[in-house]
């Protein structure tokens, strides 16, 4: 997906799980409320990057087909 310079992309709030797969030897990253929305990277911010495209293509394809979007769930924030 190309963005003009004017042009800034979405961040969604959607909740990322992030791991290292030593398997794939790359960051990976889940959208569990957007069911097979995954990404990968070199690095976590990479990942989580690559995640806001998928979250924004899976929002697409799904308004595209008359689908239901999820909204972000909303989670409390961790106090330690």
């Amino acid at each position: 997906m190309h963005y003009d310079d004017e042009q800034e992309s979405k961040v969604y709030k959607y909740r990322l799980n992030v791991w290292w797969s030593e398997e794939d030897k790359a960051f990976l990253v889940e959208v569990p409320e957007l069911p097979g929305a995954m990404a990968d990277g070199a690095t976590p911010e990479e990942a989580v990057a690559n995640a806001q495209e998928v979250i924004e293509n899976w929002i697409t394809f799904a308004h595209e087909h008359g689908r239901e979007v999820p909204e972000p769930e909303a989670k409390p924030a961790e106090t330690h």
